[in-house]
């Protein structure tokens, strides 16, 4: 007998529950691309105004994040449409690909930083004078450190609650956007308060928060790299599910475990082995049990459980009264 199983748990309570989460993505999203339109503008205007390069470039950094809220917002659409008959899995890689492009994003504008840091390094070293920038600058600056601060622990609580990688990665990306303007904010103290000499922080400043924009840009995006290429899940959950399969009532042995993530869900394929003479009705239970155990451990799971019978004769199995072995 062989019994092959699919489960993407729509009954209507979970649909529902999904739709909510999936809104508070949006919802969280769309609060975020508000805050960067209007602080992206206002930057802008207070450096062209105040005569400060470092804020305007900040400025036009805020733009950049505007263009990536549009993307994670279109992408928490399209990953909260569901499976359809082109999209068998549903659509949680377009999260995945959301947390990619943001780290990328995050590499394009940490280089673009550095770049800018060595030159103006380099301008001042020749002995080239910056421009003292207005007061207004500085409380532009502090009040965008602690708009962005607040995104973030806003953003990362949402990504908690929802389970959300792309809102995860958008969090840091608010933490780095901070980090960036705290740069800024001591090259601008430093040029108002302690002379032309030492307008020279701004360009330093902006270089060692940039090495910092690109670490964590390796750390959001190195989870979103192995997510598209189908990297297993992590051990910790793998042992989960194989004290869920061992325990289950009615498994003899089970065999080729494969896992993996498809945005926030889990994919668990196996083969196990139970009784020969078990009806097709006992066979589903037995699915359906283990189906349940790791929606309960794991969150939501789409599974695919292969049933053969237990002959006792594969190396991964052995009888019912010593411990199940995996192949």
């Amino acid at each position: 007998m062989c019994f092959y199983k699919q489960s993407t748990m729509s009954n209507n309570n979970s649909y529902t529950d999904q739709s909510k989460l999936k809104s508070e993505e949006k919802r969280c999203t769309l609060v975020g691309m508000a805050c960067d339109v209007i602080l992206s503008m206002t930057k802008i205007a207070t450096g062209a105004l105040g005569h400060s390069s470092a804020i305007l470039a900040d400025g036009i950094h805020s733009i950049s994040d505007t263009m990536t809220d549009a993307l994670v917002y279109a992408m928490v659409r399209l990953s909260g449409k569901g499976a359809d008959d082109r999209y068998r899995y549903g659509r949680g890689k377009f999260e995945t690909l959301a947390a990619f492009l943001i780290s990328v994003i995050l590499v394009i504008v940490a280089l673009g930083l550095l770049v800018e840091g060595v030159k103006d390094v380099y301008a001042a070293a020749s002995g080239e004078t910056l421009e003292r920038p207005h007061k207004m600058a500085l409380i532009v600056g502090i009040v965008s450190v602690l708009i962005k601060e607040s995104l973030y622990h806003y953003t990362r609580f949402k990504g908690q609650h929802t389970g959300s990688s792309a809102l995860m990665v958008y969090a840091w990306h608010h933490r780095a956007d901070a980090l960036s303007t705290i740069a800024t904010l001591m090259g601008v103290a430093g040029a108002i308060c302690l002379g032309e000499r030492w307008r020279v922080l701004d360009p330093i400043a902006a270089i060692g928060v940039s090495v910092v924009i690109l670490l964590l840009a390796y750390r959001l995006g190195r989870p979103a790299v192995e997510e598209l290429l189908e990297v297993s899940l992590p051990d910790r959950e793998k042992d989960q599910i194989t004290t869920i399969v061992t325990h289950t009532p009615g498994v003899k042995a089970f065999h080729n475990l494969r896992t993996r993530r498809n945005g926030n869900l889990r994919v668990v394929d196996l083969h196990i082995k139970v009784d020969g003479d078990l009806s097709v009705a006992r066979a589903h239970d037995i699915t359906r049990e283990i189906e349940k155990q790791l929606s309960n451990e794991l969150g939501e799971v789409m599974t695919n459980i292969h049933i053969e019978p237990y002959r006792g004769s594969n190396m991964c199995e052995k009888e019912s009264d010593e411990p199940i072995a995996q192949e």
